[in-house]
């Protein structure tokens, strides 16, 4: 497939396309997982999985200018948010929804949104701390809109690193830029980084400081 061109300047090549796709996938099997959680039929959690799967990647074009959003002008955002769906609608007996392997999930389609955001935002031209914040936004959109239409509180605005890992993957590949290092390998770094910050997070309750903790601890 041609590469993404926006103002002359490449935004995706296959690497990066790969990459975004992936972070689709998981993220919407993640939303489909919060579907089956919330006891929504069939259609509910396709449209859970694709919300998920792809409001981020929405915000990000939108944002950045290149439209129409990649998750509309081409089919496969939408084939594997629908395969994603079928996956946990039919093996949900298998998959415990209400434990930390789903959790997983999100961290994994963070850390893959947090950099593929932030290559597509230098892409574009935007100045690197735009970028980056760019990059975090793709990362958590998508698992916002999903926890809002469960009815839920966002995750990111609970007392645990996911905007913080977002950011941090998107600082990662930022870096790598100004030092000329090649940019899949500075998403690869990246990707890692948010992923471990998540996954200490979850399994070892990492989180930046709550109003009154202190005082309590006091």
């Amino acid at each position: 497939m041609n590469e993404i061109l926006i103002y002359g300047r490449h935004l995706a090549g296959p690497f990066l396309e790969v990459l975004d796709l992936l972070g689709t996938f998981v993220f919407a099997l993640s939303g489909a997982a919060a579907g089956v959680k919330s006891k929504l039929d069939l259609f509910g959690l396709m449209v859970l999985a694709f919300a998920t799967g792809n409001a981020g990647g929405i915000t990000r074009d939108l944002l950045i200018g290149a439209v129409p959003p990649a998750a509309i002008r081409d089919w496969r955002y939408l084939g594997v948010c629908l395969l994603a769906g079928l996956v946990m609608f039919w093996w949900y007996p298998h998959i415990d929804v209400h434990r930390r392997p789903v959790l997983l999930f999100d961290g994994v389609g963070l850390a893959l949104f947090a950099v593929t955001g932030t290559q597509k935002a230098l892409a574009a031209g935007l100045n690197p701390v735009m970028a980056a914040l760019m990059g975090m936004l793709t990362g958590i959109g998508g698992g916002m809109l999903r926890d809002v239409l469960v009815n839920e509180t966002p995750t990111v605005l609970r007392a645990d690193l996911y905007a913080v890992a977002a950011l941090a993957a998107g600082l990662a590949v930022v870096t790598g830029h100004f030092l000329h290092f090649p940019s899949f390998a500075s998403m690869i770094v990246g990707a890692l980084l948010c992923f471990w910050l998540r996954v200490m997070a979850i399994f070892r309750g990492w989180h930046l400081p709550i109003p009154g903790t202190s005082a309590r601890q006091a």
